[in-house]
C-alpha cells in the first residue's frame, strides 16, 4: 500500500532511486514510464485523466533522472498506439522510428500530453526496447522493454490508488554450460544483487 504521509512526488522519487540502485540505471540508459493517471486517483484506466497528477509523478521523476542522467521515455495510451514521448535527439541517437501526432489528454493521455510540453524538442516514436520501466496503473509497458525482462519488488506497491510494477532488463545468457558469465571478483557482487531481484513468474 502507499505511504499516505508521502506526497506522490516523494513516493515517485523513492521508486525510481529503487529502480537505479537495483536496476542499474546509469548515465545514458533509457526507461519507460507508463502512467494512468486516472487509476491514480482511483477511477477505471482511460476515464479520469488529470495533467495536475501527472505534474506531480513529473516533477518526483525528473529530480531522480537530473541527478543521474538517463533517459525517460514516456508511453501514450492506446489511441495513439501506445507511441512514446520523448526528446528528438534521444530518438534519433537510438535510431527510433518518428510518428506524426501531438499527445493531448484524450489522444494519448494526460500524462504524454503534460511530459510533451516540458520537453525542449518533442517527439513521438513508434516503438523502443529500453533497460528498465515503471508502471503505475497497469498500463503495459513491457512491450517497450528489452529482453529479458526482471520484475522487481518495490517498497511501495501503489502511487495513489494505482498499483505499480517495475522492471529491469539483463542481456540474454548464452554459450550453455561451459559458458562464464562474470568474472570471479564480480560473483559476490552479482549474487548479492540476485538475491535481491531474484522470483519466479
Amino acid at each position: 500500500m502507499a505511504d499516505n504521509s508521502q506526497s506522490i512526488t516523494e513516493q515517485v522519487e523513492l521508486l525510481l532511486e529503487e529502480l537505479v540502485q537495483i536496476g542499474g540505471l546509469r548515465p545514458g540508459r533509457i526507461m519507460v514510464f507508463g502512467v494512468s493517471t486516472s487509476e491514480v486517483q482511483g477511477q477505471r484506466i482511460g476515464t479520469s485523466g488529470a495533467e495536475t497528477v501527472a505534474e506531480q509523478i513529473y516533477i518526483g521523476a525528473e529530480r531522480v533522472r537530473e541527478r543521474v542522467g538517463f533517459h525517460i521515455v514516456w508511453q501514450c495510451c492506446e489511441h495513439l498506439n501506445r507511441a512514446l514521448v520523448t526528446e528528438r535527439s534521444v530518438a534519433e541517437a537510438q535510431g527510433w522510428s518518428e510518428v506524426s501526432a501531438v499527445p493531448v489528454p484524450k489522444a494519448g493521455g494526460s500524462m504524454a500530453s503534460f511530459v510533451y510540453r516540458q520537453m525542449d524538442d518533442p517527439c513521438l516514436v513508434e516503438s523502443v526496447q529500453v533497460h528498465a520501466g515503471i508502471d503505475i496503473g497497469e498500463t503495459m509497458i513491457g512491450m517497450h522493454l528489452r529482453p529479458v525482462a526482471v520484475p522487481l519488488r518495490p517498497s511501495i506497491h501503489s502511487i495513489g490508488q494505482a498499483r505499480v510494477n517495475m522492471a529491469m532488463t539483463r542481456p540474454r545468457l548464452i554459450g550453455g554450460a561451459r559458458a562464464v558469465y562474470v568474472l570471479p571478483e564480480e560473483r559476490s557482487t552479482l549474487e548479492a544483487k540476485d538475491a535481491v531481484t531474484k522470483t519466479c513468474d
